[in-house]
């Protein structure tokens, strides 16, 4: 039976770095307070009105396709994670092939955020195991900084959070022990408001009167039409994504060495089998509890949260691709993926390189 090869891989973010000192200027904020919570030290920002979620996958599906030495004419599939797409709908599956000029293929899209890509990667292992498809493009992409509350109210979650994106080709190989060999994913509802960015125009609430809606920019609120808002959501910050870091904290350090132990045990492995973690990029933190759980050295961990801030559904390809780059990950080497995030959704993967 075919397994599932990573054939091309590739990363692109942003030229604009924004270090903790540049969001200091906008929020009652430090390095120190910042750097002790998260591990953070910069992180990338797209142009408003020039890139988009999409311009950033394209330039990271390009390398990945180059790198598989096939052209997008070969690609038979896409599928496309995100929590910032471009629009509300349709998804960004069809942005991006319509960007690259990718004949009418099917396109995927998927919003399980952090996991995205973990997620993404099994749906692409039972397509390629099954021969239905040949050459899939997966990719993650963020725009964050488009949606975020640069004020002291949203400095626990703006922060964090950086824009870029990750992308590889999977095809079938039947090279014996290698692709990949498992994986596993999970979600658990009872925290989807933990972690969670509340649709104001659906989610309870009073109509704005008409002087309310002027004032907030918002169209007709006293008919059809209009918004849906309550002010406690406006005054709140409640348009704005937030968090309950320490239940997001708790739950994830729990979840990560659970599923990655999940693979190890599926596959006859062990913890000291792994050359390479890549870790979900949420918090450099919440990296060193899990590492230290499972007892990897530094060498076998690879973290760039420190770089680029949590870049959601792109993290894991953006720190695959590094290390891949830096010579970390060679032939024959056990890869490890693991993530977890809103929802909450978690996974994990193994991969024999």
């Amino acid at each position: 039976m075919n397994r599932t090869k990573i054939a091309g891989i590739g990363f692109h973010v942003p030229e604009r770095v924004v270090t903790n000192d540049d969001l200091a200027q906008h929020m009652d904020t430090n390095d120190q307070w910042i750097r002790e919570r998260t591990g953070i030290e910069e992180r990338r920002f797209a142009k408003k009105h020039e890139e988009t979620t999409t311009t950033l996958a394209v330039k990271a599906c390009e390398i990945a396709i180059e790198r598989a030495g096939i052209t997008k004419d070969d690609v038979d599939f896409i599928i496309f994670a995100t929590l910032s797409p471009d629009y509300y709908f349709p998804g960004c599956g069809v942005l991006l092939q319509r960007a690259l000029g990718i004949k009418d293929v099917g396109a995927l899209d998927i919003r399980n955020q952090c996991s995205g890509f973990i997620y993404g990667l099994s749906v692409a292992d039972q397509f390629i195991k099954t021969g239905m498809y040949k050459n899939i493009l997966l990719v993650g992409a963020e725009f964050h900084s488009c949606g975020l509350d640069f004020t002291t109210r949203g400095r626990g979650v703006s922060v964090i959070f950086g824009d870029g994106a990750g992308a590889v080709v999977l095809q079938p190989t039947q090279e014996e022990g290698k692709g990949i060999l498992t994986t596993h994913l999970h979600s658990d509802w009872t925290g989807a408001e933990q972690l969670a960015y509340i649709n104001q125009g659906c989610h309870g609430g009073h109509w704005l009167d008409e002087e309310k809606a002027a004032q907030y920019g918002y169209p007709d609120a006293d008919g059809l039409g209009g918004i849906f808002i309550t002010q406690e959501m406006l005054d709140g910050g409640h348009t704005y994504p937030n968090m309950n870091g320490k239940h997001v904290f708790k739950f994830a350090v729990t979840k990560f060495p659970e599923v990655i132990g999940e693979a190890l045990f599926a596959t006859n492995l062990d913890t000291t089998d792994i050359d390479m973690l890549i870790p979900h990029q949420a918090n450099l933190r919440i990296s060193q509890f899990v590492q230290k759980i499972l007892g990897l050295p530094d060498e076998k961990v690879w973290n760039n949260i420190q770089k680029y801030g949590n870049t959601t559904a792109a993290s894991i390809p953006i720190a695959l691709c590094e290390a891949f780059e830096a010579g970390k990950v060679k032939d024959g080497d056990l890869v490890c993926l693991a993530a977890f995030g809103s929802g909450f959704t978690w996974g994990s993967a193994l991969i024999r390189w």
